[in-house]
């Protein structure tokens, strides 16, 4: 488990590393949300959209 989390937090960095553009927070916000999907997914069994909504939030502040 503690490996997995140490993939997605990589993941999520190298992700949301490729919105360094202007007006990127529609990017970093779909890049959050998906990486927090996935988590969701696995982490906690089911529970997608919860998880994109906590990543896309975290996406958009990120910046």
């Amino acid at each position: 488990m503690r490996r997995l989390a140490t993939v997605l937090v990589a993941c999520s960095a190298f992700g949301l590393s490729g919105c360094l553009g202007l007006d990127s927070d529609l990017e970093r916000a779909a890049v959050g949300a998906a990486i927090g999907c996935a988590a969701g997914e696995i982490l906690v069994d089911g529970h997608c959209v919860a998880g994109a909504i906590v990543g896309a939030g975290v996406g958009v502040l990120s910046d």
